[in-house]
């Protein structure tokens, strides 16, 4: 196993990696809308919580040495299913090779966070 870990995306808040690439599959924590330069999030919509999201998705899977079109599996953390449609909208703009899902809507997320995915990658080579 190879721990994966970038400053570019938030650090761990607790005992965890940011993802761990075990032979060829990457395995990453899920991901909330902490912006990495400031250590905590300052987006307040859904959009922005997305979009923050995603981009330390793939600062992640650049760290492992892969990209978005490798993603096999997300899942997606919704406070309020009632931003599913918001969330897929900034969702599919960074997942175009459509990668197999699940979405759910929970009752908290840490930090208060309005949204979190995580992710499964094949590492090719």
């Amino acid at each position: 196993m190879n721990v994966i870990h970038t400053h570019e995306a938030p650090a761990a808040v607790g005992p965890y990696s940011q993802a761990v690439l075990a032979g060829n599959t990457l395995y990453m924590s899920g991901q909330i809308a902490i912006d990495p330069a400031v250590g905590k999030i300052v987006a307040t919509t859904i959009e922005d919580q997305a979009e923050q999201c995603c981009k330390n998705i793939e600062a992640v899977l650049e760290a492992a040495g892969t990209d978005m079109n490798h993603v096999v599996k997300t899942t997606c953390f919704l406070a309020d299913i009632a931003d599913f449609k918001a969330f897929n909208e900034v969702y599919a703009k960074y997942f175009v090779s459509k990668p197999a899902r699940s979405c759910v809507a929970v009752k908290d997320l840490p930090a208060g966070a309005l949204c979190e995915v995580e992710a499964l990658a094949v590492i090719e080579g």
